[in-house]
């Protein structure tokens, strides 16, 4: 453990960097830190007691013993955070990368030398369920006046923050952070004009006219172009406002467990199932706003310029899945119109 504290702090204080030569973010460093306190548990809870070994020391014998005691770790490390935390592919997958990490660090910047044994750690991925809202959706939340006399005060400010987020497709620490001077005006079009907290590229959005119309609400107010939220209330929020909204259609939430599917549960629900608005949170704000401009027809290229992916995110895919289906269900709509256009011959 003191070897993975001092691995935290060359992280946090910048003796170990991205290997693009930046520093590395806050959430990365949390991400240490919940590992660590995740392994701590784990020795408590397990009575298994953490060693490094330097490998150049080792003979074959002492090497095979070695390479056993850290699959051994890895089997009853992964089991405990999937029996008894019942936690998930991607949760799982994530720690062990940090270790992978770790080990990483004591072979190339620490004169601990491990070996390369963490190599035999499997980390698993799975790709979460993402749901948008479909542009009829979010055409009712900006333009249906008598929705918006219903809510309160609060709760239009919270429709303010939702519908500027599945407008500008910013990640939500960026837009919580939204300042005057990310306004730029160019010949009378008003941009948003954004540096990205986490992968410090640069995004021109052109404003239409009713995100200008909500913006120009909190002109006043001395910090910010949005109402402050905590994120956590902000999540809490978006669920109460989807939910009068009526978006509260069946959703199948589904997660994986060592590689095999598994269909959630909403145990806060009489009827056990999940419903659209129980799903959403701050991030169905910018997953909304790549979808629709996919479905509306704009092109790869322009939507992930905008968004800051790479065009090798497979991230990215996932929203083309939603945008096709969208462009099949409205081509059905024209091929039903094109079978009533019947040639009337006189």
């Amino acid at each position: 453990m003191p070897l993975f504290e001092k691995f935290i702090l060359d992280s946090s204080n910048g003796k170990r960097l991205q290997p693009n030569g930046k520093k590395l973010s806050k959430g990365t460093i949390n991400n240490y830190v919940s590992t660590k306190n995740l392994l701590e548990r784990f020795c408590r809870k397990k009575d298994f007691f953490l060693r490094i070994r330097q490998e150049r020391y080792l003979n074959l014998r002492e090497t095979e013993t070695e390479r056993n005691y850290w699959k051994k770790f890895y089997k009853r490390f992964t089991d405990y955070l999937y029996h008894e935390l019942k936690c998930h592919d991607n949760y799982v997958g994530s720690n062990i990368k940090n270790v992978k990490t770790f080990f990483n660090y004591l072979n190339k910047e620490a004169s601990v030398k491990p070996g390369n044994f963490y190599k035999l750690f499997y980390v698993r991925k799975e790709e979460n369920s993402i749901f948008p809202l479909m542009p009829e959706e979010l055409n009712f939340l900006i333009y249906n006046k008598e929705f918006d006399q219903r809510l309160s005060k609060r709760m239009k400010e919270v429709k303010d923050v939702f519908v500027i987020g599945c407008t500008v497709a910013l990640r939500v620490s960026d837009l919580l952070n939204l300042q005057r001077h990310s306004l730029k005006n160019v010949n009378g079009q008003v941009y948003l004009v954004v540096r990205s907290q986490k992968t410090s590229t640069d995004t021109l959005i052109k404003l239409p006219p009713y995100a200008l119309e909500i913006l120009d609400k909190y002109k006043k107010q001395r910090q910010g172009l949005l109402p402050r939220f905590n994120k956590s209330n902000l999540n809490q929020y978006i669920k109460r406002l989807l939910e009068s909204a009526g978006f509260t259609q069946e959703v199948s939430v589904r997660k994986s467990r060592r590689g095999q599917p598994i269909e959630l549960k909403n145990e806060k629900a009489k009827n056990k199932v999940y419903r659209f608005c129980d799903v959403a949170s701050t991030h169905t704000m910018r997953r909304t706003a790549i979808t629709i401009m996919l479905c509306l027809g704009m092109s790869e290229h322009l939507v992930r310029k905008i968004s800051g992916h790479s065009a090798a995110t497979r991230e990215f895919y996932r929203y083309l899945f939603w945008a096709q289906s969208y462009q099949d269900k409205e081509t059905e709509i024209m091929f039903e119109k094109l079978k009533q256009k019947e040639l009337r011959v006189a």
